[in-house]
């Protein structure tokens, strides 16, 4: 096996995600489940993390908008990507309330429909936890940006703790069903640098929170040329 399907072995379950139908709930109790996480800490990462964004802008699995009002207003082009219909309608409703302009596509992280090397930025926000193939995922995300550009996210991770990363592993299964496809605890920033990224992150909590995700973190990789 190689590096990265070591990585991921050792923590995912091989049952499958959500229903279809618990995702259409599942974008209508996104926004208020995460209200708390939002005013306890999340809302300000999210402004920190975005203000380093630049040129053309993607955003992988946009979700309901949260990022959107945190994007400065002098980017060159922004691009939300989002495949779950359900989210799509309310990331529209988003962008009309909060008066900004950019293109949302219907495509997964694995498979964006954007020339080589055509993205300065990629941000990823608590997504490379829910997608079926991180490694096709970081691999897709090296071949749209340029050189030097850069990938920002905030993303979940598998807890440091011994006695929190067990309680992820028991409650891995239960929790991907509820939570949209998360898992709690996939390795994500190991996962990336075995994908050949260059990853600057620091560890954070994300209060507010159920226990199990609160270890994540937050940071800028930039891919090997």
């Amino acid at each position: 096996m190689t590096e990265t399907a070591n990585l991921r072995a050792s923590t995912e379950p091989s049952t499958g995600g959500p229903s279809a139908a618990w995702l259409r709930i599942m974008a209508r109790l996104y926004d208020p489940f995460l209200w708390l996480g939002e005013i306890a800490g999340m809302r300000r990462r999210r402004r920190a993390l975005l203000a380093g964004a630049y040129g053309r802008v993607v955003e992988i699995g946009a979700g309901t908008g949260l990022n959107i009002e945190h994007y400065p207003e002098d980017v060159a082009e922004l691009v939300l990507s989002e495949p779950e219909p359900a989210m799509r309608r309310r990331l529209g409703c988003h962008l009309e309330q909060n008066r900004r302009v950019a293109r949302i596509i219907d495509a997964p992280a694995e498979h964006l429909p954007l020339a080589d090397a055509s993205v300065d930025t990629v941000v990823s926000t608590l997504v490379l936890c829910t997608v079926d193939d991180p490694e096709g995922a970081l691999r897709e995300i090296a071949r749209v940006l340029r050189p030097n550009g850069q990938l920002l996210f905030i993303e979940h991770v598998r807890a440091s703790s011994r006695l929190l990363a067990a309680f992820q592993d028991r409650l891995v299964t239960p929790w991907r069903h509820f939570a949209g496809g998360c898992l709690c605890n996939r390795p994500t920033t190991e996962l990336m640098r075995a994908c050949g990224f260059t990853v600057e992150a620091d560890d954070v909590v994300w209060r507010g929170m159920p226990a199990i995700v609160h270890p994540l973190r937050a940071g800028r990789g930039t891919p090997s040329q």
